[in-house]
């Protein structure tokens, strides 16, 4: 079988799984664009992609993850997996999601381009289901990494071939996301997606924002934290860069330098004081 993720983080949690149950063995790969925001009108053109492409690009400018656009090729990942699939007519793909926009907008743009091989193609969804955490409480996870391994061996269970109807109807809710324009899309419940507005967690960042200067890694740190829904630090501090454009933060520090020489604090603070920001812990 082939098992697929949306996170890097989830590769070392099922890995772990794996090594506890032999009959889960198989090749992991990763989805590792995020769905969940960005432009997807057109996504599965040349014109689409590239101008997603464009947009992380801008997204990535001064973050430690410039080299990334040029070595993140899903359309090459999802190739190789249907050319695997028609090699191996026994091979089965298991697609592992957590209750988040994330993994659920992964599955969409994925399954989307799989409907020729239903019957093999199946999928494990955690969506509010109750697990043990490493202290023996119940919880309800929203990302696969925060399940213990041992845990796995429980969801794979769960384990079902994805429906013809669902291959069906689930490509045309995929499209109308896709045409909607939002660049932030929001789980609503189920596999049910929302737009939002570009300046969906733009609360969230001004909630760990004071008029003292911040390190930069602070506050994203801090954000994610304590955000109720998660998205990407990459994300995060674009906001953070378009938010200082319209004048909602200020920032301190040189950006070609990178985000460890950046702090950020709201607008009216002492400027002696924004000019030495607070030692990040």
């Amino acid at each position: 079988m082939v098992h697929i993720v949306f996170e890097q983080p989830n590769i070392a949690a099922l890995t772990k799984a794996i090594e506890l149950d032999e009959t889960l063995q198989g090749e992991i790969l990763e989805i590792k664009d995020d769905f969940a925001v960005g432009p997807l009108r057109d996504i599965y053109t040349a014109d689409g992609y590239q101008q997603r492409r464009d947009w992380w690009k801008e997204v990535l400018t001064y973050s430690p993850y410039t080299d990334q656009l040029a070595i993140v090729d899903d359309k090459l990942t999802v190739h190789n997996l249907l050319k695997k699939l028609d090699e191996e007519p026994t091979e089965e793909v298991w697609i592992w999601m957590g209750q988040n926009a994330h993994d659920v907008s992964g599955y969409y743009w994925l399954m989307s381009q799989l409907k020729e091989y239903q019957g093999r193609i199946y999928i494990l969804y955690l969506n509010n289901l109750p697990f043990f955490n490493e202290k023996g409480n119940i919880f309800y996870p929203t990302h696969l990494s925060e399940i213990q391994p041992r845990e796995f061996l429980k969801a794979k269970k769960l384990a079902r071939p994805i429906t013809l109807s669902e291959f069906e109807l689930d490509p045309d809710e995929w499209k109308k996301t896709c045409q909607d324009d939002s660049l932030v899309r929001y789980l609503e419940g189920g596999k049910k997606l929302v737009g939002k507005d570009v300046n969906f967690f733009d609360k969230d960042i001004l909630a760990n924002l004071t008029k003292q200067g911040q390190k930069l890694s602070k506050v994203v740190n801090n954000t994610q934290n304590k955000m109720k829904v998660k998205t990407g630090d990459a994300f995060l501090v674009w906001r953070i860069r378009e938010m200082a454009n319209s004048n909602q933060l200020i920032i301190i520090g040189d950006w070609t330098k990178g985000w460890k020489e950046i702090s950020l604090a709201l607008p009216g603070g002492d400027t002696e004081i924004l000019q030495e920001p607070e030692t990040e812990n």
